[in-house]
């Protein structure tokens, strides 16, 4: 599915066996489908009496199909319903049922059958199935180009046509998420740090901005101690790049910092050889933010928007950084390396302390393939989130709920973690003395040290270790949750419905006085 171009459009009619059809959403929904809506998709292949026969043999448990026509037309059904923890539009089994429903042709159909709060999430997880990176042999010989249609038809409230302008957020939003995930499958022989570069100089060019790039020598000279130190061994420098956004009447400055290890070998503690293969893939966090930054700016961001990239490769050689080391990082503060494969919060560390002291951010998020034991407190599906506010901390899962990004809180409690980094010789080290003492919110607490656990601004970090990939592949997570996090900011109606900035979030009592002096997204 490389080679697949990704169209969304209003409804048009074609006989499935010139170009092959899914109708896809959850049972009760199909039922409110009338047949003069797909009538013209299907006949005369298949008339209105098979129609119904078939949505009457579905019985998803959590997911059934069947055919329709041969191989040319088929009808999916999602589960019928959803827990608390899972995004209503069941985002995950849509990338499934695409993948092994969708009937083969150069020029196929999609018909997303769900209610418009589910459009944008729906969307996202369609462009999942399609994947840009391959370099099978077969792929390079096939010079036709394949597209998929994807059209939606709205049930329940607000069920009209889906507006032009909704159509073009849910490109760009899915342009992001295919970038995103095309980066993060791209071997480190191709992607590496200057060609990650190339990438946002790309994205720079495209949406007219000019990339800040900070890199080798430099970022030793200017103190970004985190990056350099992890990235000096390796044939292709490290660098610090900032794509920034900064419209008239701007608010407020928010950042997003990526983690961009391209390579994560461990340095001198380095991993084993069925923990390294996949390491490709620790630059999820910066290809995240790169394919979001992108959508975000492309459908309208009202406020001040910094995309902080760190970008290293995390290689063994003769300069390679050595347990027992000790960095001074961009914050100020000095850092006794105990463990060069605990690098991801390093440059990170360097990237937030940047985004408060030179860019005045009021919000900072950071995004990192940060820690495997990510994968062990929230599971597969659901990116960790750790903050300082109880209000973001909720409409992180919200939005994950909205976008198909699902989201679950860490503990946030620096007072009793915080000591696991104690050093005697420097402010920190930078991994825990006891790995078995929540790992991956103490990997948070690191990052959050060098901009200080009494900042009075915003500070969201997101460990997407796990759902950065599923199985082989490169998931493109994080775009959807980003540009759903942030759609109050946006110029664009579906991103400000799916936001849950602006709206009433559940939080504890205790922290609602603390959380109204913090900077909020409205």
């Amino acid at each position: 599915m490389a080679n697949v171009g990704l169209q969304f459009q209003a409804s048009g009619d074609s006989d499935p066996q010139s170009r092959p059809l899914l109708l896809l959403g959850q049972l009760h929904h199909l039922h409110r489908v009338p047949w003069s809506h797909v009538r013209g998709k299907l006949q005369p292949r298949v008339t209105e009496e098979l129609w119904q026969a078939a949505l009457s043999t579905l019985n998803p448990n959590p997911t059934d199909s069947c055919p329709l026509y041969l191989n040319y037309a088929t009808v999916a059904a999602l589960p019928c319903r959803v827990s608390r923890h899972n995004s209503p539009s069941a985002a995950h089994f849509i990338t499934r049922l695409v993948r092994t429903c969708l009937p083969p042709g150069a020029h196929r159909c999609i018909v997303m059958v769900c209610e418009q709060p589910e459009v944008f999430a729906s969307a996202c997880a369609l462009a999942r199935a399609f994947p840009l990176f391959t370099h099978r042999s077969g792929a390079s010989r096939r010079l036709e180009k394949k597209t998929v249609t994807v059209e939606f038809f709205l049930v329940g409230q607000d069920n009209g046509p889906v507006e032009v302008s909704t159509l073009q957020c849910l490109a760009n939003a899915t342009d992001g998420v295919r970038l995103a995930a095309r980066i993060v499958d791209t071997p480190c022989n191709e992607m590496n740090t200057d060609t990650f570069l190339e990438e946002i100089n790309k994205v720079g060019k495209e949406l007219g901005i000019i990339p800040t790039i900070i890199r080798d020598e430099e970022l030793k000279t200017r103190g970004f101690g985190g990056i350099y130190g992890v990235g000096k061994a390796a044939l292709h420098p490290p660098a610090l790049a900032v794509l920034s956004h900064t419209p008239d009447g701007a608010t407020q400055t928010i950042a997003w910092v990526g983690k961009g290890i391209v390579y994560d070998t461990g340095g001198l503690s380095i991993k084993g050889k069925t923990t390294m293969p996949g390491m490709k893939r620790d630059c999820g966090g910066a290809a995240a933010v790169l394919g979001a930054f992108r959508a975000a700016i492309k459908q309208g961001f009202k406020d001040n928007l910094h995309a902080v990239l760190c970008l290293a490769e995390n290689s063994v050689g003769p300069n390679a950084t050595r347990p027992d080391d000790i960095h001074l990082l961009y914050s100020g503060k000095t850092v006794e390396i105990n463990n060069t494969d605990a690098e991801g919060r390093l440059v990170l560390a360097d990237g937030v302390s940047y985004a408060c002291k030179d860019l005045g951010a009021d919000i900072i998020l950071d995004m990192a393939t940060l820690t495997g034991a990510q994968g062990i407190a929230t599971g597969k599906y659901h990116a960790a989130v750790l903050t300082n506010s109880a209000e973001w901390e909720a409409a992180c899962v919200k939005a994950g709920r909205k976008c198909g990004d699902l989201v679950h809180p860490l503990v946030y409690c620096p007072e009793l973690h915080f000591s696991e980094f104690t050093s005697a010789v420097a402010d920190m080290k930078n991994s825990v003395a006891d790995r078995d003492n929540s790992p991956s919110s103490c990997a948070g607490l690191f990052i959050a040290s060098h901009i200080g656990f009494d900042w009075p601004g915003v500070w969201v970090h997101l460990d997407i270790a796990a759902p950065v990939h599923a199985g082989e592949r490169a998931t493109g997570f994080g775009v959807a949750l980003l540009l759903a996090l942030f759609g109050r900011a946006s110029e664009d109606p579906l991103l400000n419905l799916v936001s849950p900035l602006g709206c009433e979030v559940d939080v504890e009592e205790g922290d609602v006085e603390r959380d109204s002096k913090r900077r909020r997204l409205v």
